[in-house]
């Protein structure tokens, strides 16, 4: 769906906003940090947060099915 006028003036009004901007600089310089530590992956933290993931959304793990194919290609 195409935006409006209206959708568009507001876009390049909140562009030119400087407090828009240091939200989101703040917001891009801390997405990462919560696996990486000295700018390597920590794979501790990452199994700590899937482990904790599926515990929130109840997942039930299923019985392992091996895949029996002749032929696989991607």
């Amino acid at each position: 769906m195409p935006l409006g006028e209206a959708e568009k003036e507001e876009l390049r009004r909140l562009a030119g906003s400087p407090d828009l901007r240091e939200d989101l600089a703040r917001l891009s310089a801390s997405r990462r940090r919560a696996f990486v530590e000295r700018g390597a992956v920590v794979p501790d933290r990452v199994l700590a947060f899937l482990c904790e993931y599926n515990e929130f959304i109840n997942h039930a793990p299923r019985k392992f099915r091996r895949i029996v194919d002749d032929l696989m290609k991607l």
